[in-house]
């Protein structure tokens, strides 16, 4: 698929002392809801926070949106939000709206407050350090929706959800891309896609810092196929499958759907994969965990 591209990325380099973000070309398709997945350590944030501008020590180069140039604009463009603390731990609400008006020329004090009520957030004058994980990303993710934006970048935004708040960030999500008419993207960094996978149209995993699969996920579930068999085949097969796994009762692997043809004569089933599964197998490839 033919895609504009959002924000594209050529020769991102940053280096810590055990660590380096290594990307030679990256784009993220304009339109659509990317997810970045990675386990933890991956560098998932360390881009994020390139991309959005609060990391500057870094070699390489970022255009947005086309080529812009200025920076204002990008900077009311771009909604973004820290897995980190984001707020100071003194605020409440009043003031996330406050300095949020005084940040940006975009946000919507109004908004603000029915999305807080809307995502279950009652008052507005509980300090963000008295605040759980959760209620902190809420007010977090209010404060953004509140702006009239091109792009959300997201930083784990579902971890400290709940269930039922995973959900409805999934239907913001997609509404919010839905009003966009193509012309919105949402860029989300995750390590566990199983609870955002309907909310995900395209995805980029990475592993130690390198981007080792990306695609839109229709096109990887027709790339890859989940294979289950017979531990007595599963010397046999291991050599086709990624994230080989056997127990007592037999082994299950993805296996590239050009391979498939390899495992004929083999006890075997082959269905089509979730995400979920593409992600933890491809990221087992590449991972330093046993």
């Amino acid at each position: 698929m033919q895609t504009e591209a959002s924000i594209s990325m050529t020769n991102i380099k940053k280096s810590f002392r055990n660590f380096e973000l290594n990307i030679p070309s990256l784009e993220i398709p304009k339109g659509f809801a990317t997810a970045l997945i990675g386990e933890n350590g991956a560098g998932k944030s360390t881009l994020l926070n390139i991309l959005a501008g609060i990391r500057l020590d870094y070699d390489g180069e970022v255009e947005y949106f086309g080529g812009e140039k200025d920076e204002k604009v990008i900077r009311e463009a771009v909604g973004y939000t820290s897995s980190g603390s984001y707020f100071m731990p003194h605020w409440n609400g009043r003031a996330i709206a406050e300095v949020s008006s005084l940040l940006f020329d975009n946000f919507h004090a109004d908004r603000f407050k029915e999305l807080c009520k809307e995502m279950g957030v009652e008052k507005l004058n509980k300090k963000v350090y008295e605040m759980s994980d959760g209620m902190r990303m809420k007010n977090t993710l209010a404060a953004v929706w509140a702006r009239d934006t091109k792009m959300l970048m997201l930083d784990e935004p579902a971890s400290p959800l709940d269930p039922l708040m995973r959900d409805k960030l999934c239907n913001m999500m997609r509404e919010y891309l839905e009003e966009g008419a193509g012309e919105k993207s949402v860029f989300f960094s995750t390590h566990n896609i199983s609870d955002m996978e309907s909310a995900t149209d395209y995805c980029i995993i990475m592993e130690q810092g390198k981007v080792v699969e990306q695609g839109f996920v229709e096109d990887l579930k027709e790339k890859y196929v989940m294979v289950k068999g017979e531990v007595a085949d599963a010397e046999k097969a291991q050599k086709y499958l990624i994230g080989f796994q056997k127990g007592s009762y037999g082994f299950e692997g993805l296996c590239k759907t050009d391979d498939l043809d390899s495992l004929a004569g083999l006890d075997i089933a082959a269905e089509q994969p979730t995400l979920s599964q593409i992600s933890v197998c491809i990221m087992k490839q590449y991972s330093k965990l046993g």
